[in-house]
């Protein structure tokens, strides 16, 4: 029986930047999970862009 999972989700975010304003994203998270239902630690998020480069998260601001 496997205790600790990792899993993935994306979900569409609403970002700032100051270059771009306002952008909703598509962000993934990376997450470790205890039997598949209980998450305990965000290993790693990031975002892709609009011409399909990968950044991380830690570029944007979360509130305008």
């Amino acid at each position: 029986m496997i205790l600790i999972r990792i899993k993935r989700k994306t979900r569409v975010e609403k970002r700032y930047s100051k270059k771009m304003g306002n952008v909703s994203v598509k962000v993934t998270y990376i997450k470790k999970m205890l039997l598949g239902l209980i998450p305990l630690q965000t290993l790693h998020k990031y975002r892709e862009t609009y011409y399909g480069t990968v950044k991380d998260c830690k570029d944007c601001v979360l509130s305008a």
